[in-house]
């Protein structure tokens, strides 16, 4: 609510989607669609910084604007006016939902598991797809994260694999903590992944020119799968979790699937 406040967007029109869909920003002199005079560089970009400084703290207990705040975040060395219009896009967007937030449930299987999607060559100055990932222990969302992959890959498949991979990491990480607590996960963790190729690389990692540079990926998370760490899976895209968290949706979808990870509104009576 401070933040809100704060931008003097109290009384704006909340929005239903903190970005929206098909959004393109870049580092271009203007975007396309927008008129140069129309989209210039703020002269003092403090305010934009401060702002996407805020966000950012936020998604550490509001996954919903990971992919916004993660997009926004890539400007602030030098913002335009589009980028601040995005950003107050996310605070109009927060104006609508302020209760919003991660349910802890003490029901809990000691079950785990994970959902990881990628984007890709979604970043339109470099090509770079964009890796989402969420974990889940039970019913309660532990981690998630979306972030530009370092390198550009050469084919869905690859980018796809190299989420895999980045997800593996993070499961290992919360098997080793979890473990220094003394909680036993049951069982494998699941992981789904909607691309079937992916899935072929992770149950069979033939080395061919398609592959080479991916190797070492494709062997760790091999490895994890023979020691029974995971359990890669197959997964319709609809049913994606990690979906919200690599793109822009529309309203009917991402609020499905808020209520599937288990963020919830604390001012909305239960049904």
């Amino acid at each position: 609510m401070e933040i809100i406040s704060e931008t003097g967007l109290s009384g704006c029109k909340p929005a239903a989607i903190p970005i929206e869909q098909n959004t393109k920003l870049t580092t271009a002199d203007y975007d396309k669609g927008i008129s140069q005079e129309e989209d210039f560089t703020l002269e003092d970009p403090s305010s934009y910084q401060r702002l996407v400084g805020k966000l950012i703290y936020l998604t550490m207990t509001r996954p919903d604007i990971s992919y916004a705040v993660q997009t926004l975040s890539q400007f602030m060395h030098s913002p335009k006016q589009s980028h601040l219009n995005a950003a107050f896009k996310v605070v109009k967007y927060l104006k609508k939902c302020p209760g919003l937030g991660i349910l802890l449930s003490r029901k809990c299987n000691m079950e785990m598991t994970a959902y990881c999607d990628a984007d890709y060559a979604t970043c339109p100055m470099s090509r770079r797809s964009v890796t989402g990932y969420c974990i889940k222990l039970g019913d309660s969302l532990l981690s998630w994260k979306t972030k530009k992959q370092p390198t550009v890959s050469l084919s869905s498949a690859e980018a796809e694999y190299r989420a895999m991979a980045k997800t593996t990491c993070q499961i290992v990480w919360i098997w080793g903590l979890l473990k220094d607590l003394g909680i036993q996960v049951q069982g494998a963790t699941k992981l789904f992944c909607d691309n079937d190729a992916a899935l072929k690389l992770a149950a069979n990692p033939i080395v061919h020119e398609r592959t080479k540079h991916i190797e070492v990926d494709c062997h760790f998370t091999r490895d994890k799968i023979l020691e029974g760490v995971i359990e890669a899976r197959g997964i319709g895209t609809t049913e994606q979790l990690a979906d919200i968290f690599t793109k822009s949706l529309c309203q009917r979808q991402h609020a499905n699937l808020l209520n599937k990870l288990g963020v919830l509104d604390i001012y909305k009576p239960p049904a």
